[in-house]
């Protein structure tokens, strides 16, 4: 069995998990599959259509992930495209436990429970999409790689940041008022 850091990264590698095996991934756009394969969602691999790839360490990301932080990217909700499964997603929605104040809308395959991406109400044109979803895994270590790591004052004292990686010590899309389009 081929593992990932013996793959050719220039090739997709795509370790499909239940009843998916469709998965894709070019140039241009890649898709993201839930663990049974009932949701797929389609996404830009490139700007515009991808806007930020990040790690989160909250107390919220690590709650909700059921880990020591989250990988995510964000994606305008004009890019994103739901290839199957959109009625197979439940949502859950919170407030109290989020940094900004703001409002998180969580959507989780109905069937195996994957979180597939995260809404949040200070900005409900873009969907927060988890890393662990995408079906091309190489493309974690390329076009997906993270730029910025947020909230390093939450992360465990014994993981170290990612290598290479912006730290911020809380929100980074909130330290940024003149974008303020990019809070989360």
């Amino acid at each position: 069995m081929s593992s990932v850091s013996a793959s050719d990264k220039s090739k997709p590698y795509m370790p499909l998990a239940g009843g998916a095996s469709d998965g894709c991934s070019n140039e241009d756009e890649a898709t993201a599959t839930c663990f049974c394969g009932a949701v797929q969602l389609k996404f830009p691999t490139q700007g515009p259509g991808l806007i930020d790839v990040f790690i989160c360490n909250c107390t919220d990301c690590r709650k909700i992930t059921a880990s020591m932080f989250a990988s995510n990217f964000i994606v305008p909700n004009t890019h994103l495209t739901h290839i199957r499964g959109r009625e197979n997603l439940s949502t859950f929605s919170q407030s109290h436990t989020i940094a900004t104040g703001n409002s998180m809308t969580n959507y989780f395959c109905r069937t195996c429970g994957t979180l597939m991406y995260r809404v949040s109400s200070g900005r409900p044109d873009a969907s927060v999409l988890r890393l662990g979803t995408v079906d091309d895994f190489n493309l974690h270590e390329t076009k997906l790689k993270p730029r910025v790591e947020q909230f390093v004052k939450d992360r465990v004292a014994w993981l170290h940041g990612a290598e290479g990686v912006k730290q911020v010590e809380g929100n980074h899309y909130a330290r940024r008022p003149e974008k303020r389009d990019a809070r989360l």
